[in-house]
């Protein structure tokens, strides 16, 4: 499936390097043996198995051959500090039965790349569990800007539908809005029951998982995709307020070159991002202090994303902002369900075009 800043301030937040450091955990584990299905935004689908009595997190990566079984501890704030053998996972950060994301330095197919891993609760799953359903979502990778914005329906036979805007795009690299679809009789069903494979035409294959109550991933070669239930209207649920603490993926000083191969500096870090009832953001650093605040616009309000030849769909529960100056152009996403978030940003130097640097920054956020 081939779909294709909140960096604002937050870019300043891991710097350059690898950020072990991840927020408060909110929820006490619980004492049962977990299974999660996950997707690292540099395209590799997991199987990972936690087990709070053993206290080791047991993983397999299904695109790249890794396995590992890691020792972890509970640090006194709640999150897991990991001691990973293979140097490979670094720090991870639960809501037990819910998510568990997790910072990678050695993935994808050269088992070198830092990645975020997303994994949600496993289960077993058909077609049925999102046939007639419509979710907003975001691709996150690791090349080509970085990510994609909009939202999938599938009808009550599993036919897909999809609209996206890709910022990256509209650097001087062609028509920033895409939209497709393709049959939902492509989908194979796995023997384990717990996701659905379809070929990618190339001898590879995507990895669709989720859960029943309306999160719907993709694993591909081209990275990891995460929708979520559409909201009922465009404004801003209330009910989504509060306080997320978040990881995250980001590149700066990026731009492509021969072979499509993508140049930076990519570095993991983490956030807390509190939000009020009116849509007002605050993003604060480790040590409490705010870097940078915003309010959020509905999608479907927003001229230049929603309209004839752009978006050809009002993406309720999507929202951005952007931020203009003389010299750069930001544009930043968000997208709200149940307890959880995701974000994206993007930002490059005015005027926009194929030769400049650019930066861009996803994740995810729980509360």
């Amino acid at each position: 499936m081939r779909l294709r800043t909140l960096a604002l301030s937050l870019v300043l937040v891991a710097g350059t390097g690898c950020n072990s450091s991840l927020p408060v955990a909110t929820t006490p584990p619980s004492a049962a043996v977990r299974k999660y299905s996950g997707s690292a935004s540099v395209g590799d689908f997991l199987a990972i198995t936690l087990d709070p009595t053993a206290l080791t997190l047991t993983y397999t990566n299904l695109s790249n051959g890794d396995t590992g079984v890691v020792p972890y501890t509970v640090s006194a704030d709640g999150t897991y500090a990991l001691n990973d053998p293979k140097h490979n996972l670094i720090a991870a950060y639960e809501v037990p039965n819910y998510a568990l994301l997790v910072q990678a330095a050695k993935s994808g197919p050269n088992h070198d790349a830092l990645a975020l891993i997303t994994a949600v609760q496993a289960g077993q799953i058909t077609m049925s569990t999102w046939e007639g359903h419509d979710f907003n979502y975001m691709q996150f990778r690791t090349a080509s800007g970085g990510f994609e914005a909009g939202s999938v329906s599938l009808d009550s036979q599993g036919n897909v539908s999809l609209t996206s805007y890709w910022p990256y795009g509209s650097q001087g690299q062609g028509n920033p809005f895409h939209a497709g679809g393709f049959p939902g009789s492509s989908f194979q069903a796995d023997p384990s029951g717990t996701f659905l494979k379809q070929p990618d035409g190339n001898g590879m294959y995507d990895y669709v998982f989720g859960t029943a109550n309306g999160i719907f991933a993709v694993d591909t070669p081209n990275g990891a995709i995460f929708g979520l239930k559409k909201a009922a209207t465009k404004d801003f649920d209330p009910t989504f307020a509060g306080t997320y603490k978040a990881i995250y993926y980001q590149k700066t000083g990026a731009s492509t070159g021969m072979g499509n191969v993508e140049t930076g500096t990519a570095s993991l870090g983490n956030a807390s991002m509190v939000i009020d009832a009116s849509g007002n953001v605050k993003v604060k650093d480790a040590q409490g202090a705010t870097l940078v605040q915003a309010t959020l616009t509905a999608v479907a309000d927003t001229p230049y994303l929603y309209g004839t030849n752009e978006l050809q769909d009002p993406c309720f529960g999507l929202f951005t902002f952007r931020v203009t100056t003389a010299s750069s152009q930001q544009d930043v996403f968000v997208s709200f369900m149940d307890r959880a978030i995701l974000f994206s940003s993007f930002k490059a130097n005015l005027p926009w075009g194929s030769g400049n640097t650019y930066d861009y920054l996803y994740g995810v956020g729980l509360k």
